[in-house]
């Protein structure tokens, strides 16, 4: 078996050359004497041309046939400009199949109607999908990417050990029993950081690693089990050259990745985002900016107010106007205080302006 182009990047340039392909079927559609199929690698799809007359074997390929084929790139009489290759086809000279299927449980295909389950379980299948192979390629630019920046950058890329010692760090470990030494274990690495700090008193100055990290922890939008995360640390820096190498990796993957013009980086300060925001890692298109009542409700007479302030904590809350305030039933308000309580929070008040004057459990506190 031979191949001398892939799939998807034959153009116009390559009309009249012959060239040799390999791939899966994605579609085949039956005219007769002459069959067209849709012929699918993992950089994209061409049209072949086969004359079912010179290859009868044709009539027995299916989806997700493995076909290699050798023909002479044509101009498209009907050109697709929904495909890259959609002003070209292959007229197919010679054709073997190099492997059967069975009909699949899934549509290969960007839209698919399959369940999660099903997609999982047949993984193999969802990976052939060329949204999913889009984006694993696409992964493996970002971290080539950021790769050749910190090497430009005077980085080294060290791998440390995935099995380590217990340490205290933010979740709990994964253990692994050890064969040589019976009822003792190891621990799968949360992260690098003892080996990057050893690394730093090495005098490496500058070290980072795509790290594999294992962290047993109940599962979240933004947690997982095993993660990948771009690891790094550095000596004899300050905070503003470190934050400059940051913003370096980020505008390299979005400039030269993902085709973005230069990014901009509004700075924020840890109190600033936690005073606006009550987060640290808050989402700044979000404008209902949390607002400090703690000079107004000072000389309350409500005593959870006046104790929280005289012991120096906070009343903060969000102002909700128009067609908002008017969205807020007693069951969102029911949900919204036990989720507060939930963060650690002592609980919600809420109070509404009606009428000129204000409606709500404690109104009657206030003046």
């Amino acid at each position: 078996m031979n191949r001398t182009h892939h799939n998807g990047t034959l153009r116009m340039e390559h009309v009249n050359e012959t060239v040799e392909l390999v791939g899966w079927v994605s579609k085949r559609r039956n005219f007769g004497s002459i069959v067209f199929i849709d012929l699918r690698d993992r950089s994209g799809i061409v049209q072949l041309v086969v004359n079912q007359d010179a290859f009868p074997e044709v009539e027995k390929v299916r989806s997700e046939y493995i076909l290699s084929v050798s023909g002479v790139v044509r101009e498209r009489q009907d050109k697709n400009p929904k495909l890259p290759t959609g002003d070209i086809e292959v007229d197919v000279k010679s054709f073997s199949i190099v492997n059967t299927a069975k009909q699949t449980p899934m549509i290969i295909a960007d839209k698919t109607d399959a369940l999660e389950e099903t997609r999982l379980k047949y993984r193999y299948l969802d990976l052939r999908r060329p949204i999913m192979q889009e984006r694993l390629m696409k992964r493996a630019k970002i971290t080539s990417n950021m790769r050749q920046t910190l090497d430009d950058l005077g980085f080294i890329d060290i791998e440390t050990p995935l099995l380590t010692k217990s340490t205290p760090e933010g979740a709990r470990e994964y253990l692994v029993p050890s064969r040589v030494h019976p009822g003792e274990f190891y621990a799968l690495a949360q992260s690098p950081q003892i080996f990057k700090q050893l690394l730093m008193i090495s005098g490496f100055e500058r070290y980072y690693q795509v790290a594999r990290c294992f962290r047993d922890e109940d599962l979240r939008a933004d947690r997982q089990l095993d993660f990948t995360q771009v690891d790094i640390e550095a000596s004899f820096l300050t905070q503003e050259q470190f934050m400059e190498i940051v913003e370096t990796i980020a505008t390299n993957v979005m400039v030269d990745v993902m085709g973005e013009s230069k990014p901009e980086f509004p700075r924020i300060k840890f109190v600033d985002a936690m005073n606006i925001y009550g987060s640290d890692k808050p989402d700044l298109r979000f404008d209902m900016h949390l607002q400090d009542f703690n000079d107004i409700f000072k000389n309350s007479e409500f005593r959870v107010f006046k104790n929280t302030i005289e012991e120096n904590g906070s009343l903060k809350g969000i102002i909700l106007r128009g067609n908002h305030s008017e969205s807020i039933s007693r069951r969102v308000i029911d949900q919204y205080t036990e989720l507060v309580k939930k963060n650690g929070l002592m609980g919600l008040v809420v109070l509404k302006y009606e009428n000129d004057e204000l409606v709500g459990n404690v109104a009657k506190f206030i003046s």
